[in-house]
């Protein structure tokens, strides 16, 4: 794989001194996703009340954005929002995941839907021993080269990668791969941009030391 060694030494830095930027609303998202795991968890229906949520945030909220934008909203008490909630979903949902919506309902936290989300899937795949990848590549990456990847990332993470690769042509070449927070990019697209910055600074130094040395010389 092109860049494979720069790859896998960039994996094991990751490793070493990864973080998570576990402040403000991802904190508290990260709170409600572990509450709403754990009541999960009691009814041994995890994936169950996660694929719930999924399905409320990536089908529902997309096909009706005025019903996420009305839950969102400030305009409509806490009150009316328990009974949007009640008629809406009331047998269509599990009880656990339900009760989870009125308790944010309560909280007025209804608005971080999607970051709670995004902190369920994390939790859950850790739990799992899991965790997501998202792969950019100039162009259709062959299977010998993800499986190597995949190799990589299960042993730098001790985790189990699910890759996601999509194809985007402006990055001419190369790899952009995320993992939570941290972000390789080996691609063209970037290397270029870094030269280009290269040229332009070392241009600007070359012309201030022009400047300088000419101001010196009218000086004399």
């Amino acid at each position: 794989m092109k860049t494979s060694s720069d790859l896998h030494e960039k994996l094991q830095e990751a490793a070493r001194h990864r973080t998570v930027l576990d402040v403000g609303e991802q904190r508290v998202a990260k709170v409600y996703a572990e509450a709403l795991l754990n009541a999960a968890a009691t009814q041994g229906d995890v994936e169950g009340v996660v694929e719930e949520f999924e399905s409320l945030v990536n089908d529902v909220f997309t096909q009706t954005p005025e019903f996420e934008a009305l839950l969102s909203s400030g305009a409509i008490g806490r009150k009316q929002k328990d009974e949007l909630l009640r008629k809406t979903f009331a047998g269509k949902l599990s009880p656990v995941f339900l009760n989870f919506l009125l308790v944010l309902s309560d909280h007025e936290r209804l608005d971080m839907l999607r970051g709670i989300l995004a902190a369920a899937q994390e939790l859950r795949d850790e739990r799992m021993g899991r965790m997501r990848v998202e792969v950019q590549s100039a162009t259709p990456l062959p299977e010998d080269q993800r499986e190597r990847l995949r190799r990589e990332l299960k042993e730098t993470f001790q985790r189990e990668p699910l890759l996601s690769v999509r194809t985007d042509p402006e990055l001419l070449g190369g790899l952009v791969v995320r993992v939570g927070d941290w972000l390789y990019d080996a691609s063209v697209r970037t290397q270029l941009q870094s030269i280009r910055n290269q040229i332009i600074e070392r241009s600007s130094h070359e012309i201030q030391s022009g400047r300088d040395r000419f101001s010196s010389a009218d000086g004399n």
